[in-house]
């Protein structure tokens, strides 16, 4: 969970002294908000959090072998982002955010320290991109997906000039 943190510090660094107003934002009418960008993020860990707890109580074991997940931070590769994790229009605040970020990590943080390596290890579910994915790696995917989308808050700051 250390990279998991590591990203979380780094986002709340990208996003601490904007405004809402700033957070809310769209630097074209099709690209995203930085509040959407983060909207994306807990609706993604939060998901992602599901479906680990999902495959631990009903999956099968797949032993999945290890991923390059760290390329996940190109941002040259697009991906399209599922239904269940497009974030909406509406105005939120930092502090709402932050709150819904807070909670899906908890989830995440909850079932790393609570659930058997070795269980994580066995089973998985599958990554557009990557395939099979152990529950394992999920773990840390959570946290290069968000680096990802740091980059992204990056490129929205400098086309709004923040």
């Amino acid at each position: 969970m250390q990279i998991n943190e590591e990203a979380r510090a780094e986002l709340y660094n990208e996003v601490n002294g904007l405004s809402d107003e700033e957070l809310n934002k769209k630097p074209a009418d099709d690209k995203w908000s930085i509040k959407q960008v983060m909207e994306h993020l807990f609706l993604m860990e939060g998901a992602i959090t599901k479906a680990i707890i999902n495959q631990l109580e009903n999956g099968d074991e797949v032993n999945a072998d290890p991923k390059p997940i760290e390329a996940t931070t190109n941002r040259g590769i697009k991906v399209d982002a599922p239904d269940y994790a497009t974030p909406n229009d509406d105005f939120a605040t930092l502090d709402e955010l932050k709150l819904k970020l807070t909670a899906t990590h908890q989830g995440l943080i909850k079932v790393e320290e609570t659930v058997d390596e070795k269980e994580l290890e066995a089973k998985g579910f599958p990554h557009p991109l990557f395939g099979q994915i152990s529950l394992m790696q999920w773990i840390p995917f959570v946290a290069y997906h968000e680096k990802r989308h740091i980059l992204q808050i990056k490129e929205v700051k400098e086309k709004l000039g923040l």
